[in-house]
């Protein structure tokens, strides 16, 4: 009877371990958040400079909290995205004494591509931006009217369209990994392919003018990336379908 008791607390401290050890990581985790924000502050002019040699615009200050904003804002998606790669390895090390040493390397392998993908979605965002959205607002005008860009409407502008392409450049890894952990299946991901069409130009239309053309050529890349991600679910699919077969062959 006293071991039947000792199990529920042991089971208790065991739960409490796992948290207090998935706390540290998160903190050693906000640390270097901290750290990479600091910074991105010291190197904001440079940043903010990248960002303004494309445009041929004056870009003007109608309040101090503008300035503030755009500071803080620059500075938290560079701090974003170079805490993306130790978040993964700290939530790997995490999860690392429940997996097995191929799926320790095949798990280590992910955290590079999360982060390129990141990149590689900030950098195809900002492309669609000044190649394709900009140049359709302000065709809009023709000249009717002066044009005015305050420097917090341009950034949120920038942003509203570079995050959510960084965010769903992730969609095939995710899939990936949910898949290899039996999650997802890609024939869920055909069967509910149509839906996710639907969200993906709503989405699309959320992120750019109200163009029906550019709102579909906006969703476009993200349909393609939807249909990346259903092809790498079904070779995880087949490769796992395959280890399972081998290993019972072998039993």
């Amino acid at each position: 009877m006293e071991q039947d008791k000792s199990l529920p607390n042991e089971k208790e401290m065991g739960y409490l371990d796992h948290f207090a050890e998935l706390r540290n990581r998160l903190l050693w985790t906000a640390l270097v958040f901290i750290i990479f924000f600091a910074g991105g502050l010291y190197f904001v002019e440079d940043i903010r400079d990248f960002f303004l040699n494309d445009i041929d615009i004056t870009l003007n200050l109608i309040s101090p909290e503008e300035i503030i904003w755009i500071i803080f804002m620059i500075a938290f998606v560079v701090a974003f995205a170079a805490t993306l790669p130790f978040l993964c390895i700290q939530l790997w090390f995490f999860v690392k004494p429940g997996l097995t040493k191929k799926e320790r390397r095949v798990s280590l392998a992910y955290i590079p591509v999360v982060f390129l993908l990141f990149l590689f979605g900030l950098t195809f965002g900002y492309y669609i931006f000044i190649q394709l959205i900009l140049p359709f607002v302000l065709s809009l005008n023709d000249g009717m009217f002066n044009t005015m860009f305050t420097v917090e409407n341009y950034f949120r502008f920038i942003f509203r369209v570079t995050l959510p392409f960084a965010i769903f450049f992730e969609v095939p890894v995710v899939t990936m990994f949910l898949t290899s952990l039996g999650i997802v299946t890609p024939q869920f991901l055909s069967k509910t392919r149509k839906y996710g069409y639907f969200i993906l130009i709503i989405i699309g239309t959320m992120i750019s003018p109200p163009d029906f053309i550019l709102q579909i050529v906006v969703a476009i890349p993200l349909i393609i990336l939807y249909e990346i991600s259903i092809l790498l679910s079904r070779m995880v699919y087949r490769k796992k379908n395959k280890n399972h077969h081998e290993f019972m062959e072998n039993q």
